[in-house]
């Protein structure tokens, strides 16, 4: 399952991305907005505890331009956000870093960019091998 979450800047992006899920009979869960300005550590807080807990595996947040979600969910310990703005980025952020929540900017990339960097992050897995190694550098450095 795929949690998805925006603020005011992201909505319309996220309609376009919630569409796209749809289409490709994707499961997904909406951790809000709907068009009201909210504070994005908000939503990006509720995205991330659903990760956490199991309920979903990856999420999509999306703000303005995806740094504000990134660094809140950053935060949360067990999340690896990136903010991605080409596919490239998309795909290696999953096979080498083991991203679980993608972040995006509406107002930085139009919907037909965004719809190709949320396929490459779904469609790519984490290819472990020697990326083992740096992902639990990474996880210690947050404490685990």
């Amino acid at each position: 399952m795929i949690a998805i979450g925006c603020d005011h800047g992201g909505y319309e992006l996220k309609l376009a991305v919630e569409s796209y899920l749809n289409d490709h009979k994707l499961e997904f869960t909406d951790c809000g907005c709907s068009g009201e300005k909210v504070d994005y550590p908000d939503i990006a807080e509720k995205l991330c505890a659903k990760i956490t807990s199991g309920e979903c595996d990856r999420g999509i947040l999306i703000c303005g331009t995806g740094i504000g979600m990134s660094m809140c969910a950053n935060k949360v310990k067990g999340i690896r956000a990136a903010v991605c703005g080409d596919t490239f980025s998309a795909k290696y952020t999953r096979i080498h870093n083991d991203a679980n929540v993608l972040c995006m900017g509406g107002r930085v990339i139009g919907a037909g960019l965004a719809l190709e960097i949320v396929r490459e992050f779904l469609n790519n897995e984490f290819e472990g091998g020697r990326h083992i190694a740096r992902l639990e550098k990474m996880q210690k450095m947050e404490g685990k």
